[in-house]
Formats: structure tokens, sequence, C-alpha cells
């Protein structure tokens, strides 16, 4: 079953940490997604860009507004996702776990099975760029 391990964490905090302590808290993630790949267990791994980037739009009765940054104020923000293809939850815990343990920053993973509505469109995989 695929599961989607949701991260979250204090962006602000993320963003203090020096060029080093980022390439440093990738390069431990990077070990446990080779991990997870050698098993064929990876799926897509996404980074968000900050919440400065983002745009909700939110609906009404009337029209959809949009607004600047994400909807929800809250302490700690969705910073990226991993889709797994576990054989059950507790193996999918075990992969936040070793995720938790490889991330130097407090936050949260938030683990949840997948279903999928449909076939995909893509026509093409995104470039990935790195953070700046």
């Amino acid at each position: 079953m695929l599961y989607a391990i949701l991260c979250y964490n204090d962006e602000n905090a993320v963003a203090s940490w020096t060029k080093q302590e980022d390439a440093e808290c990738m390069e431990r993630l990077m070990q446990v997604q080779s991990g997870m790949a050698a098993r064929g267990k990876l799926g897509p791994v996404v980074r968000l860009w900050n919440t400065d980037e983002a745009k909700t739009l939110k609906k009404s009765s009337g029209e959809p507004v949009v607004f600047d940054g994400p909807f929800a104020e809250t302490k700690e923000q969705f910073l990226g996702f991993y889709v797994a293809d576990c054989a059950d939850m507790d193996e999918a815990l075990d992969f936040a776990r070793d995720l938790a343990k490889a991330n130097p920053g407090l936050g949260s993973y938030e683990i949840r099975p997948l279903r999928f509505f449909g076939d995909s469109h893509l026509t093409s995989a995104p470039q990935v760029q790195a953070a700046e």
C-alpha cells in the first residue's frame, strides 16, 4: 500500500540553519531515502518552497479569493512529503522514525494511506531545483 509521509517543522528554524547544517541534514535524509529506494519502497520525494511563496485559494459563497501564504496559522508548517510503498502502517511508521532520527529539528511526521482518483495526466516529470 502507498503511504504519504507528510513532514512538518518550524520553517523559520529550518531557514536559520547554515548552508552546511542544511546540507548535513539533507545528506542524512538522503541516506534514509537510499535505503528505502534500494528496497523498491521509495516514490516521489518533495521539499516545498517556504510559505512566503505560497498562495491559498479560498472558496466562499461567491467567487474564490486568493490570499498570500498558507491559510492555516500554525507553529509548524508543511515542508514536504514522501510517497512510500509499505506493506502496512508499521513499516511506514518505521520509515518515518528513520526520517525523524536523521532530522535535527523538532517537527512531526504525519502518515496517511493514499488512494488515487483517476490516472495521472502529467506529460513529463518536473525538473529538480535546489532550494535557495
